[in-house]
């Protein structure tokens, strides 16, 4: 009796990471801010299609996972994507509680899996297993709440409408 040899296959890999690297952001109290991500199919034969996207969840604010638009990656291909709340894009969006005080944070990780496909998904390529999910640790620290100065322009001319008004019912001599 023969036995075949094993063969076993090189595993599919993809890298997966935060904008801004290291996954640390400041905001305010009250301020929406949010992660983008640098996803990128490492294998040389086969796509890569996102699936499932997850955070630990916390309570300095409400996590929003609505921005990530879950792309599909031909072999070798990158995706990167910027936080922008205005165009829904990016990786995960989170709105700061009003009530964080200053030097508050907390961590947590992503967690992105997906499936591995013979070629597009979309022009009938084969599905072949589904992948292991990849983390990446994210941070939100609550900086201090930005207090608008006036401007000097504005204060001169309210300090010397002040004056005329002074001078002209005659508190002034």
């Amino acid at each position: 009796m023969l036995l075949a040899p094993l063969v076993q296959a090189a595993p599919f890999t993809f890298t997966f990471s935060t904008l801004p690297g290291g996954g640390v952001l400041t905001g305010n109290a009250g301020q929406l801010v949010g992660w983008g991500y640098s996803l990128t199919n490492t294998d040389t034969a086969n796509w890569f299609v996102p699936t499932e996207l997850s955070a630990s969840s916390i309570a300095l604010g409400t996590l929003d996972g609505a921005y990530f638009d879950f792309p599909v990656l031909a072999p070798g291909a990158t995706q990167s994507v910027a936080f922008d709340a205005a165009l829904l894009a990016g990786l995960y969006g989170i709105e700061i509680d009003a009530g964080a005080t200053l030097g508050q944070s907390e961590n947590g990780l992503f967690t992105l899996a997906g499936e591995w496909w013979s070629g597009d998904p979309l022009a009938g390529g084969v599905f072949l297993q589904a992948g292991e999910a990849v983390v990446a640790p994210f941070a939100v620290q609550v900086g201090a709440t930005a207090v608008p100065l006036p401007g000097t322009a504005a204060l001169f001319a309210i300090g010397m409408l002040g004056l005329l008004a002074a001078r002209r019912r005659g508190q002034l001599r």
